[in-house]
């Protein structure tokens, strides 16, 4: 069978670009960066729920996420040492996936209560927090590396397809299991799924990197003043805001998913089996098309057109909470929010990507998705409170609301006029 120029058989068609050992790469470090954060996102807080922990409680169970948020404090080090004899990248991403499969592993054999046990989860929780961001600041930089700037928007795509399909495990794989399996051999099988990861770690290779900071000041220093002397303090200034601001309402949306559900009267199964096959599909399309897309429109139209479908989709929320449970309204709104979020998250990130410069991968990179963290982390926190004084359908209401000053912050970062492809700066 004849292939094309890159190896692939020209009956792919358009879907050639993503038939390389590159893309393969992305699909398990995406898997491998989604697993542990949507376990902390959606398992532990509907354990904690169906344990009669007070939802207000569980909402504040998002600061544990802080890691996320500070990551780049210790990712120059990550930048500048390596371990286990393995290299920069792949000492770190090693470490950093034998820690979460124990941490999560542990985890389940906790019983919550309002007590010393709930505050021994949350320092557990926190610590996988920790491995976890620590993972992410490698993988990174390390999927950084290895994609040309033509493939950065399709590689993202490729990733976060598969953040999104791996949080089908903890997210609905975990809660079907639930209902037959005692927690601790739930959170145990969970944490098998980090096997992939590790399987990766051993097999690529260490990529070859034009600059290594020979010090520690180099290191911390120069990654954020070549940020500021490229892009200048105003530009700077509106690229932070805009990664602050882009996903705030979807991150709020989203925090408290699994117990509006089961709120709603859904059961643990339901739950699971709809996002299973109402969520994997449109996650899967979605993302695919989306990274297509990309390399036709350009980073910067995809921000607008995806941010937008990302937008609409929490008003699925609180359309669900005026109508009887039904697995298809519920199907249809898990399956809308895997498509939306989902396209938006392949499109931030490769934004964020092209924001680095590839001399100061992980601590930019670091920085970056740090502060895109922050209403994750914070903000989330505040979320049961304002679902219980608020009621969901208003709460919902104030999400969709909180989405419109990031998409309005793309008029200086990322103007539809632009050229697709292009890596201008902002205006």
């Amino acid at each position: 069978m004849s292939t094309s120029s890159t190896g692939c058989p020209p009956w792919l068609g358009p879907l050639q670009p993503l038939c390389n050992r590159r893309m393969l790469i992305c699909v398990f470090t995406g898997f491998s960066s989604g697993l542990p954060l949507y376990l902390l996102i959606n398992l532990v807080p509907a354990w904690l729920k169906s344990e009669g922990v007070d939802l207000a409680l569980i909402g504040l169970f998002s600061i544990i996420q802080f890691p996320y948020t500070w990551k780049f404090l210790w990712s120059p080090l990550m930048d500048r040492w390596s371990v286990l004899g393995m290299g920069r990248r792949r000492g770190w991403m090693l470490l950093s996936q034998l820690l979460l499969m124990g941490g999560i592993a542990l985890l389940g054999s906790l019983v919550p209560s309002d007590g010393p046990s709930l505050q021994l989860i949350a320092l557990l929780a926190g610590a996988v927090a920790l491995f976890s961001a620590s993972q992410d600041i490698v993988l990174d930089a390390y999927r950084r590396e290895i994609l040309a700037d033509d493939e950065l928007g399709l590689g993202t795509a490729v990733h976060v397809n598969a953040y999104r399909i791996a949080g089908l495990v903890p997210g609905a794989l975990s809660l079907i299991l639930a209902d037959h399996l005692p927690w601790p051999l739930v959170f145990m099988l969970t944490a098998l799924f980090m096997l992939p990861g590790i399987a990766l770690t051993l097999l690529v290779t260490e990529p070859q990197l034009a600059r290594v900071p020979q010090t520690l000041r180099q290191a911390v220093v120069e990654p954020f003043h070549e940020f500021i002397t490229r892009q200048g303090w105003r530009n700077a200034l509106y690229i932070l805001g805009f990664i602050f601001l882009y996903k705030l309402g979807d991150s709020m949306a989203t925090a408290l998913a699994t117990p509006f559900y089961l709120d709603l009267g859904y059961s643990k199964t339901m739950i699971g089996l709809v996002a299973k096959n109402a969520g994997l599909w449109p996650c899967v399309i979605g993302a695919l098309l989306g990274g297509l897309w990309m390399v036709r429109l350009g980073i910067n139209r995809a921000l607008w057109l995806f941010g937008v479908v990302q937008l609409l989709t929490i008003l699925g929320f609180a359309w669900l909470a005026t109508v009887p449970p039904s697995p298809w309204s519920l199907g249809l709104v898990i399956g809308a929010e895997a498509l939306g979020v989902g396209l938006g998250t392949a499109a931030f990130t490769a934004f964020i990507a092209r924001t680095t410069d590839p001399r100061y991968t992980a601590t930019q990179f670091a920085l970056f998705t740090s502060l895109a963290a922050v209403p994750r982390t914070f903000f989330n926190a505040s979320t049961g409170y304002l679902a219980e004084s608020l009621g969901w359908v208003p709460f919902f209401l104030l999400c969709t609301l909180l989405a419109v000053p990031g998409m309005l912050l793309l008029f200086k970062v990322a103007p539809w006029q632009a050229a697709p492809g292009s890596e201008d700066s902002p205006s």
